[in-house]
């Protein structure tokens, strides 16, 4: 099962750019240039961004794009929805179609409970808390006993 894929995973880091540029506007050059992603590549999926009401884009020598909702009103779950379809852990047939073993199926509740544990974590993951997570990262890292601090969670 792969989670994020590179649409993904570049439309994240072009909305963690945008949400920390707040309500300026940044050109889709400079996002790229950042955030080490083809240009072209990164302007089809702000499209899809605006499509999907996350984005808003402005012409001109002050354009470019910015965040039209708040970074935590924008869950992982829902970008991941855009570019990759339904957060699924399988390919299980009972989707699709009946399957002939439906009914014998000892995985089908297990693999439905997981996906929804899935989805729901995925809906708690927001732009908003990865850019905070993003923050604390670069934070200076704090001196003292390297063994209290791991404990702390300070690394």
């Amino acid at each position: 099962m792969k989670v994020l894929n590179k649409k993904s995973d570049y439309a994240v880091r072009a909305l963690l750019a945008l949400g920390a540029a707040g309500d300026r506007f940044l050109s889709a050059r400079a996002i790229a240039e950042a955030q080490h992603m083809p240009y072209q590549f990164l302007r089809g999926l702000l499209q899809d961004l605006i499509r999907h009401g996350m984005v808003e884009s402005r012409e001109g020598a002050r354009g470019g794009f910015r965040l039209l909702k708040s970074p935590d009103e924008i869950a992982l779950r829902e970008i991941i929805e855009i570019f990759q379809g339904p957060v699924q852990v399988s390919e299980c047939m009972f989707r699709k179609q009946m399957c002939a073993n439906r009914s014998n199926c000892v995985l089908r509740h297990e693999i439905l409970r997981i996906e929804h544990v899935v989805q729901r974590e995925l809906e708690h993951i927001t732009i908003g808390k990865l850019m905070r997570d993003l923050e604390d990262a670069h934070r200076p890292q704090a001196k003292g006993n390297t063994e209290t601090n791991i404990v702390k969670g300070v690394f």
